[in-house]
């Protein structure tokens, strides 16, 4: 049986509908047949472990614990949805107090468990946030650290083939950058349409403005459409696009979408954010992101919101100031 690794991979939060979806997920993927599950809610977690072992997944080896200590000891990848949900009326924003300071413990709880990790996926929200805390605590190096920011680009691209009614493989390159949140900046300039240029539709009769900004709506919407037809918070498509993430970082194929990495680059500083980026083994790395005037400008708003946000979590004594988090970790900028 072929694993892509037989490094230990840690689902942090496998007791909830997200994480034991990262599990199912990672092992249909044949990542790892060493996967740890861990989540404090020991009963349902057992269950978890209990339904999985019932699939009968060949060549495993599955663990599940309540102990931090032993989940994180050892592992090379992490998954981290081990916050509180989203729930019906709350943004994403609305979880930032009570998921910063489990952000804040995770990252200590890496240091001093696992600081050998090589790679860690973030996402539980506001993910920019909970993100950026995990890589302070943890101090690893940035490219060690990303978040789940692509179901904004697959939610545009979704929108697309249901406007267009064309299948996703004809819709290229759809891409949100900045926040994962209400604040995104939506880019059209990247994107083809059956090989047409998305900005040369908008406008015309094939796509009025009018048409496109109510579609651009339902994309940054989207996670709140999901919760208002379900009751509840996207599973299936963060846990498994999560999944795609970390398998890059294994080594495997490429991820296709957008993630959330760290920026300080003079135009963006000591912020978490979406850019273009790559996964690989060497981690996450991101190039610069260009745009029309008004896509840079979303962008720039995006960025400013996300300031907002990190800021009230100095305020609230979670962080520290800017200037002493080189302090916390060195390798930052």
């Amino acid at each position: 049986m072929e694993f892509l690794t037989t490094e230990k991979l840690t689902i942090v939060g496998a007791a909830g509908m997200i994480g034991s979806n990262m599990a199912q997920t990672a092992l249909m993927m044949k990542l790892t047949p060493n996967i740890c599950l861990y989540d404090p809610f020991a009963p349902a977690l057992e269950g978890v472990a209990e339904e999985l072992s019932h699939c009968a997944f060949e060549g495993v080896n599955l663990t599940y614990t309540s102990d931090i200590k032993e989940a994180l000891t050892g592992s090379a990848y992490i998954v981290s949805s081990g916050g509180a949900a989203r729930k019906a009326g709350m943004t994403r924003e609305d979880l930032l107090k009570g998921n910063a300071e489990i952000a804040a413990q995770f990252g200590k709880d890496v240091r001093r468990y696992c600081p050998e990790v090589k790679h860690i996926v973030v996402i539980f929200n506001p993910a920019d946030i909970t993100g950026l805390i995990t890589l302070l605590y943890a101090g690893l190096k940035p490219s060690q650290v990303s978040t789940l920011a692509a179901l904004d680009s697959t939610r545009l691209q979704h929108e697309l083939a249901k406007y267009f009614q064309i299948p996703t493989s004809e819709i290229e390159n759809c891409r949100t950058y900045g926040g994962h949140g209400e604040q995104m900046a939506v880019f059209a300039s990247t994107t083809k349409v059956k090989g047409e240029k998305l900005t040369d539709l908008i406008g015309s009769s094939q796509l009025p403005l009018e048409e496109w900004q109510a579609l651009k709506t339902r994309v940054i919407q989207g996670g709140k459409h999901i919760i208002d037809l379900r009751g509840r918070s996207s599973f299936q498509s963060p846990a498994y696009l999560s999944i795609e993430m970390i398998a890059a970082a294994m080594g495997g194929k490429d991820f296709r979408w957008p993630a959330g990495t760290y920026v300080s680059n003079g135009e963006f500083n000591h912020i978490m954010m979406a850019m273009e980026t790559t996964i690989s083994r060497n981690g996450i790395n991101y190039s610069a992101v260009s745009g029309t005037p008004d896509e840079q400008e979303e962008l720039q708003q995006s960025y400013r919101h996300l300031c907002v946000l990190r800021d009230e979590v100095i305020a609230m004594g979670v962080l520290p100031a800017i200037k002493e988090w080189h302090t916390l970790n060195p390798n930052l900028n």
